[in-house]
């Protein structure tokens, strides 16, 4: 049996026609949902999520084309859009009674989540962030030789065919490898979760791949026209990250405070799977923004 969450119920929800999320639920109290991120499904969250349950309501799913959640065709540059993602995030939680909540998310889940937040603020009551830049300045600031960091950006933008094949080829060395490259420390993944992630990220190619090259067509077209609009986040955020700033050159908490007035900005010195990683720094950031 793959691993779960435990005291959490798993259900099948369905979002809009012919999509249906994977979802793990547990607790009352004020709605939290997560979101997780790549390679990886829910279950990222499991520890953050058991010590959230105590006293919220905690939704916790695999996002469209993750996962246990339904992977529709890439149809349109739609079907993977944050927006559409986010719209996902906003439907499971009214379907589940919730018609406003707090909402985290972690590398993709967090571009979700940012997304939610500009396009659903009358729902979405704080954000938090982990590890990860709005997509425009995403690509404002990799430049160079320092974007070698995120070659796999560059190879999952391409027309669809040729990184799919790719890929699939090699799923479980292409998948491993940023889970052994980003992480601090390796005995966070046990080999039962990290087996989960490689299997179910294995199942999901084609749309794995779809969201990412969303995230280079019009997810930026999104994010440009929110920038020039001067739409910002009402609610307030809590962004965490490593310190890569310096690094790559770019004042990390200048670009969120662009997008988020009320804004607290934090590094960490755990790796990217920082919920896995150091759940307890975690936990403690999110009840501090909840408060």
């Amino acid at each position: 049996m793959p691993p779960t969450i435990p005291d959490f119920e798993h259900r099948r929800v369905t979002v809009t026609d012919g999509v249906a999320l994977n979802v793990a639920v547990a607790g009352t109290g004020r709605p939290v949902v997560l979101l997780h991120g790549f390679p990886q499904t829910h279950l990222m969250w499991r520890h953050v999520a058991a010590d959230l349950a105590a006293d919220h309501a905690v939704i916790v799913p695999d996002l469209r084309g993750y996962g246990g959640s339904d992977k529709p065709a890439e149809t349109g540059d739609g079907t993977y859009s944050k927006r559409t993602m986010a719209a996902d995030v906003v439907a499971l939680a009214a379907a589940l009674g919730h018609e406003r909540f707090a909402l985290a998310g972690h590398d993709r889940g967090a571009l979700v989540a940012f997304r939610a937040g500009l396009d659903h603020p009358d729902h979405v009551t704080h954000l938090a962030v982990l590890d990860v830049l709005p997509t425009l300045d995403m690509w404002d600031v990799l430049h160079g030789a320092s974007a070698v960091v995120a070659f796999h950006l560059y190879l999952m933008a391409q027309p669809p065919g040729l990184p799919e094949r790719l890929i699939a080829a090699s799923a479980d060395e292409f998948f491993g490898y940023f889970l052994d490259q980003w992480g601090a420390r390796p005995e966070a993944i046990p080999a039962d979760v990290r087996a989960e992630y490689l299997r179910a990220s294995a199942a999901a190619v084609p749309s794995i791949v779809a969201d990412y090259r969303a995230s280079a067509g019009i997810d930026v077209e999104h994010d440009a026209a929110d920038r020039a609009a001067g739409r910002r986040l009402p609610m307030p955020v809590t962004v965490v990250q490593q310190d890569w700033g310096a690094a790559l050159g770019y004042d990390a908490a200048g670009l969120w405070k662009a997008w988020a007035p009320d804004l607290r900005h934090t590094t960490t010195t755990a790796g990217h799977f920082m919920a896995e990683e150091a759940p307890g720094a975690i936990v403690a950031e999110l009840r501090d923004l909840l408060r």
